[in-house]
């Protein structure tokens, strides 16, 4: 009897996950996700911006791989019956070996107001309504200074040059940076007008712009909140072995410490490398450790040692707008090395890793990494 590979999640982890399994075992791979779109997650603050992005329907990526689509929501796991219920379908979804890559999802929730009043550029449909805003928009307030802040706030300044847009932030701007990167980050915000508040907290979103803690009022007519960020809650639900933010615990083999059937891959899995550090969520993660885990689980079916995960940061890309860009050369650990590029190539170089991850899902064996 064949085995049933199902692959919860059609991301940067999942699709890729999906696909080599089919190539590598010679089990029934379903793939099951809410979109019959894959979304470029790592473009979504030029979507933001107003910029068109390409269509990409995953029937296309998955034409020839004998991989089944199946759009539908998961509503349900029960691991006891090993089966996935669906929000429209009437049978729930069987299976053998289940691959979980539901991936995270914005955190609206940490702080009074955010879900009434802010936008963010984590989702589509979110993204959307944002581009549809910032046209009234006189002034913006980009809350979180992590990549996906800085992406926002320089996306939407170079964009619309007649916005005003400020940057909140509870730590130092490009905290993660070397120094040299700091300096350029800074004098890029100074020639786009972007205004910074660093060691700041935010105690509430309201309709006029943030109260932050200590009683100051930060005035802006749109809030875009890009700190935080949560997983589903089905993997605790359905009682596998989940830490303290839901995400799954998974061993050197990124295979469940619970379910031995089930494999946890891209953010919504707590993956750490052999020296116990565990690795930030980033399609630069998702990717290479999506192979790693379909590697090892094609090692086991056919009755090999997997290897344990071996995992090595290379750099940072941040893009600063359509023109400008900063990559940070980091240590193998994700630790700033004082190499850095910058400027127009790095803006060429960005652009080109965040096509490659598009080649990526086209070939998946092609190694991957950013």
């Amino acid at each position: 009897m064949t085995l049933r590979t199902v692959v919860l999640g059609a991301g940067y982890s999942g699709l890729t996950a999906a696909k080599l399994a089919a190539r590598w075992t010679d089990t029934e791979v379903t793939l099951i996700n809410a979109s019959d779109r894959f979304v470029e997650r790592v473009r979504l603050h030029q979507l933001a911006a107003g910029q068109r992005l390409r269509d990409l329907p995953l029937r296309d990526l998955l034409k020839g791989t004998g991989v089944e689509l199946v759009v539908d929501r998961v509503t349900e796991i029960d691991a006891a019956e090993r089966t996935v219920r669906l929000e429209r379908a009437s049978q729930a979804a069987g299976y053998d070996i289940l691959i979980y890559a539901l991936g995270s999802q914005a955190d609206l929730d940490s702080v009074p107001g955010v879900a009434e009043h802010a936008y963010s550029v984590i989702e589509p449909d979110r993204a959307l309504r944002l581009r549809e805003r910032v046209g009234e928009a006189e002034v913006i307030a980009v809350v979180g200074g992590g990549l996906t802040g800085i992406e926002a706030a320089t996306e939407l300044a170079e964009t619309h040059p007649g916005l005003r847009v400020k940057l909140v932030t509870g730590g130092v701007l490009g905290g993660s940076l070397s120094e040299r990167g700091r300096r350029y980050l800074r004098r890029t915000f100074h020639r786009l007008g972007i205004d910074v508040r660093e060691s700041v907290r935010v105690a509430e979103v309201r309709a006029d712009g943030l109260l932050l803690e200590g009683g100051e009022h930060i005035g802006a007519d749109t809030v875009v909140w890009t700190t935080g960020f949560r997983v589903p809650h089905l993997a605790r639900e359905a009682g596998f072995a989940v830490d303290g933010h839901g995400r799954m615990i998974v061993d050197e083999t990124l295979r469940s410490t619970s379910h031995p059937e089930v494999y946890g891959i891209g953010d919504a899995a707590a993956i750490h490398r052999p020296d116990g550090q565990e690795l930030r969520m980033a399609c630069a993660t998702g990717l290479p450790t999506a192979q790693q885990a379909v590697r090892a689980l094609a090692d086991r079916l056919s009755g090999r040692e997997p290897r344990p995960l071996h995992f090595r940061y290379f750099n940072q890309c941040i893009s600063l707008g359509r023109r400008d860009g900063l990559i940070q050369f980091v240590n193998a650990d994700d630790s700033p090395r004082a190499t850095v590029l910058t400027g127009r190539t790095a803006a060429l170089y960005k652009e080109a890793i965040v096509r490659s991850t598009i080649i990526v899902q086209r070939h998946p064996v092609i190694p991957a990494g950013m």
